[in-house]
């Protein structure tokens, strides 16, 4: 039997991505969520956050980083990955999520940012994207040869 890594979030963003690259031009989007849990204290429920760590990769992140917008809402697939270092002769480590698939959510904050700037709107919003995989090609109707039974 083998491992299985896998995670599936639905939070907002505490910041706006940050699009890098690699050396060799390989695009890289990192951004955090927050992700509430409601547990009850004394006789009332509150929220309890939790802030995850995301990066996702290749052209996928290029063209949805813009769009990854703090405030927005996103559901994200992916796989836990264990960063290790040391730092100051202490060994250090940290958790971040490597998203293979994200979806934006609702609509985007309407609000303009402290810099003035106008988020995009929903419509200008790109369909939700895969690193990891083709879009799936619907078949034409032409292509079934079966007859419908009812």
């Amino acid at each position: 039997m083998s491992d299985i890594n896998v995670a599936v979030l639905v939070g907002r963003l505490t910041r706006d991505s940050e699009l890098k690259y690699t050396p060799s031009g390989f695009p890289i989007c990192r951004f955090s969520i927050a992700v509430n849990r409601s547990k009850k204290q004394d006789d009332q429920w509150v929220d309890e956050p939790h802030y995850f760590d995301i990066e996702f990769y290749g052209k996928s992140a290029e063209g949805l980083s813009k769009y990854l917008l703090k405030g927005r809402q996103v559901a994200v697939q992916g796989e836990l990955r264990q960063d290790r270092w040391e730092k100051d002769g202490q060994q250090r480590s940290k958790v971040v999520i490597v998203a293979s698939t994200i979806r934006p959510l609702g609509s985007p904050p309407q609000a303009s940012d402290m810099n003035g700037r106008r988020y995009p709107s929903e419509s200008a919003a790109p369909r939700p994207e895969s690193s990891n995989s083709p879009a799936p090609i619907s078949p034409s109707v032409d292509e079934f040869t079966d007859d419908i039974p009812f």
